[in-house]
């Protein structure tokens, strides 16, 4: 396999030595020299960013460090990152909890779990495209008309006083289903759910009342055929023909979030198992112990003892349907991440479609 010549400067901000050993593993397996810096705190972190913040250009973040962690320590990196991505790693299955770190300013989440060399490549070379796009964006409306017509990802922008769609590229003609005339006729609040437009004119507000350029948040959106996906909404200031608007770029990460519920489902099955094992199984088990131990130590009749093989039998085939529960409960999570392991793996949900 080519290795990825381009000398990339990473910041990694983990205090678990195996797992730092094994995310620098991972980004040596595609990329030729990367030039990787390490902090173990979110001090070290704070003055690696001081000291080279134009030079880095992705930094990966674990959520639990000695000094700080959760919501606190992904709002200070993002402040000090300024324009870098930033990209959670986290151990957490809650599917709340990985989209607030979206609100919070991340521009993505890989669960370690599922953390390979690919998905972490994948993740490091979109994020720094993706952070790319936004900032030409920003530094010359003259290259809009390509990033913008020819982007992979669904985009449009709006009147933010009318909040008519006025421009809208063929990515979100085909991933929401709509035509550009059809486009033209909505308004933001069209591919809304009624119980979000209140968010969303609070968030005009907020960024109109502050004056604020860049935006992100996460939302719920409804496609033409009535589907509702969630998406991560970018948006950033412009004018367009003369009028105030907003250029947006939606990321669909519905197929993100649904992983993430059916690996809590699968926990939530494993640990019915787990019980039933520790629990359920004890109780014909222990029976049959006490059963035999009868027929060692006491002297019995023909008839006693019969009785007794009697019982060890029926609580023999009590334990056995007990088993076959528990093989018919693993095959179902096999099967589900059978499932999962296509179009819904966290692989498979990075990419730019």
């Amino acid at each position: 396999m080519k290795l990825d010549q381009i000398p990339y400067i990473i910041l990694v901000i983990e205090d678990n030595p195996g797992d730092y050993v094994l995310i620098e593993d991972y980004l040596l397996e595609h990329i030729a020299s990367p030039e990787i810096l390490h902090a173990t705190s979110f001090c070290e972190a704070r003055e690696l960013l001081k000291e080279n913040a134009d030079r880095i250009q992705t930094i990966f973040l674990d959520l639990t460090l000695p000094d700080k962690s959760g919501e606190d320590l992904i709002t200070e990196v993002v402040r000090l990152a300024r324009k870098q991505p930033v990209i959670v790693l986290t151990g957490y299955t809650d599917a709340s909890f990985a989209i607030k770190s979206l609100t919070l300013g991340a521009s993505d989440y890989l669960l370690k779990d599922e953390m390979n060399a690919i998905t972490l490549y994948k993740s490091l070379i979109y994020n720094i495209e993706r952070k790319r796009s936004v900032m030409k964006l920003q530094e010359s409306e003259q290259r809009y008309s390509d990033l913008f017509h020819l982007s992979p990802q669904p985009m449009w922008v709006f009147d933010t006083e009318s909040l008519r769609i006025l421009d809208v590229n063929q990515a979100a003609e085909k991933h929401y289903g709509y035509s550009a005339a059809e486009f033209y006729e909505l308004t933001i609040e069209d591919i809304r759910p009624k119980e979000s437009i209140a968010e969303l004119h609070r968030i005009i507000e907020h960024n109109r009342a502050n004056n604020i350029d860049f935006s992100k948040s996460v939302s719920k959106h409804i496609k033409k055929s009535g589907e509702v996906i969630t998406v991560e909404v970018l948006t950033n200031k412009i004018v367009f023909k003369g009028r105030p608007a907003r250029i947006v770029l939606a990321n669909d990460i519905t197929e993100k979030i649904e992983y993430i519920k059916a690996i809590e489902e699968q926990n939530k099955k494993l640990r019915e198992i787990a019980w039933v094992q520790s629990h359920v199984v004890r109780a014909p088990l222990a029976r049959i112990m006490g059963l035999v131990g009868l027929i060692q130590d006491e002297v019995m009749t023909e008839e006693e003892q019969n009785e007794i093989l009697q019982y060890i039998l029926t609580s023999a085939g009590e334990m056995d349907n007990i088993v076959k529960d528990i093989i018919d409960k693993t095959k179902e999570i096999d099967f589900e991440k059978e499932r999962g392991s296509g179009i819904n793996s966290p692989e498979s949900a990075i990419e730019v479609k």
